[in-house]
């Protein structure tokens, strides 16, 4: 099969041609129709998530045919349409996954981190993180769904019930988190980086009620906010935008450091929380709501071979939505 690999962190991925995996005990084979890019895939191949397995296939965003089960396989059957997600394997016996924590397991294997992912034709995943995909979505747009839209759903479940909602870092996850909150009735204030106005007519054209500069005050108190973008600096901007009792949720696995901040800005019981990956629940109810919003997935697409394009135009800011790559 072709897949594009990661041979070292800091260089850019290659094409390779491996073997087609085999699945395991509970596994299925699943060819690869589409597999969105993510953040997080940037940060792996440029070394700021550690001990990646090398080499590696990255992509966790995953939709695809399944076309061969291994031993003990219940769930899923040769034909069936399925997405795979980040997070590709728990122990289910730790005091996280037997408390509906399963994305805090200390033994969690990810997909596209230790466990091979979608840059390429075929995938094995284990068949209990596997999700059937509802009709309404073709294999591209469905793709982001599986992490912008998962990541991002967990993070404004963590919001609460705010209705004033602020949103640091308008890409994947704000594209999709945006048309669910504006659905749910709330009011969507997205900051941007500064003078990117190609991204600013985005979020309006979504609904925000009001877009500025990410280090602009909104004009209104925020009751949460949501921070997207890895830039520890926007924490303390995001506590000096909400008031009492409002609630920051950092809702990226990487961010650089948080600069030190005034106990005022964290005082008046405001909440400063992060989101860890991400649970099979979460899916469910993601997945059952998209179609009812409904929500759509703006994507650019790219052959599997232009993975490295994908990931430098993500890594400048350079995509409206989420990149896709087709193998």
């Amino acid at each position: 099969m072709r897949a594009m690999i990661l041979k070292a962190p800091g260089q850019p991925l290659a094409p390779a041609e491996l073997p087609t995996p085999t699945p395991g005990a509970r596994q299925a084979l699943i060819q690869v129709h589409a597999c969105a890019v993510c953040r997080t895939d940037l940060h792996i191949v440029d070394g700021e998530l550690p001990e990646p397995k090398l080499p590696l296939i990255p992509g966790h965003q995953i939709v695809g045919t399944v076309v061969a089960v291994g031993p003990d396989v219940q769930r899923l059957a040769v034909g069936q349409r399925v997405g795979v997600p980040w997070l590709g394997w728990t122990c289910g016996t730790c005091r996280f996954c037997r408390s509906g924590r399963e994305n805090l397991c200390d033994r969690a294997r990810f997909t596209g981190y230790q466990l091979d992912g979608g840059y390429a034709e075929y995938t094995v995943a284990d068949e209990r993180f596997c999700f059937a995909l509802p009709a309404d979505y073709a294999d591209v747009e469905a793709a982001p769904l599986l992490c912008a839209g998962l990541i991002g759903y967990r993070a404004l479940r963590l919001a609460g019930d705010a209705q004033r909602l602020g949103i640091y870092g308008f890409g994947a996850a704000a594209h999709i988190i945006t048309q669910i909150a504006r659905w749910q009735g709330r009011q969507v204030f997205a900051f941007t980086r500064p003078d990117d106005h190609a991204t600013q007519q985005f979020a309006r054209a979504l609904g925000a009620v009001w877009v500025g500069a990410s280090d602009q005050p909104p004009p209104e108190e925020l009751e949460a906010a949501l921070i997207f973008a890895p830039v520890g600096a926007l924490v303390p901007a995001a506590l000096r935008a909400v008031g009492k009792g409002g609630v920051v949720v950092c809702g990226g696995i990487h961010m650089s450091d948080i600069p030190s901040l005034p106990y005022a800005l964290l005082w008046g019981e405001r909440v400063l929380r992060s989101v860890a990956n991400l649970t099979r629940q979460d899916g469910e109810e993601l997945l059952a709501l998209a179609p009812r919003v409904p929500v759509r997935t703006s994507t650019t697409v790219f052959a599997l071979e232009q993975a490295n394009t994908a990931l430098e135009r993500l890594r400048q800011g350079r995509l409206q939505g989420a990149a896709v790559l087709i193998p």
